[in-house]
């Protein structure tokens, strides 16, 4: 396995693949590095790409080469325009995915990037020297060398999920939350 890398994405959701997709475009060497790589991509219940808001991002997005709209173009079931009865400020595109095959797209697509490795495990600690990112350690002890890190967690890092009279560490039944490195962030707070 490499140890050597320019930037290291630390998440697989929609955030982490793209900004794996364009690192490794742009010829980084990128790792993303994710606790289960066959959720790479994953959809949540709701499988729509847009909307009000998300529609004009994943235009953006699509716009600047980047992986959501291609996905979609080929796992979309539904494609519309919302707010068509009222004026263009506020319509609005949105797809429906087949969220199972949007997720196996996005993995295919990121498997054609000749410089991306997809590493299976959990950072524990985001190294500094001098208070410039040096690497990431994960669970498992490997040190991973980079230049760059992007963590893209999104409502992982240390999340809690609330059910009943259980408070399992969670934040979808079945998926595990990402803590490790947010034990390291503490050690190391944003300059202000």
């Amino acid at each position: 396995m490499r140890l050597d890398y320019d930037i290291v994405v630390i998440g697989g959701g929609h955030a982490g693949a793209e900004a794996a997709w364009a690192a490794s475009r742009l010829g980084a060497a990128t790792a993303l590095i994710s606790m289960d790589p066959s959720r790479i991509g994953q959809m949540s219940c709701n499988p729509a790409i847009g909307g009000l808001a998300k529609g004009q991002m994943v235009r953006e997005i699509d716009a600047l080469g980047g992986l959501m709209g291609i996905a979609t173009d080929n796992t979309g079931i539904q494609f519309r325009m919302l707010n068509r009865s009222k004026g263009p400020a506020v319509w609005g595109p949105r797809a429906q995915a087949d969220k199972y095959k949007y997720a196996v797209e996005v993995q295919r697509l990121l498997a054609m990037c000749s410089n991306l490795n997809i590493i299976p495990g959990e950072v524990a600690e985001i190294e500094t020297q001098s208070n410039v990112v040096s690497g990431v350690t994960l669970a498992d002890g490997t040190y991973l060398r980079c230049r760059a890190v992007i963590v893209t967690t999104g409502t992982f890092l240390r999340a809690l999920m609330q059910a009943i009279q259980l408070t399992p560490i969670s934040v979808r039944l079945e998926v595990a939350r990402f803590e490790a490195a947010c034990n390291g962030t503490r050690s190391h707070p944003p300059d202000r």
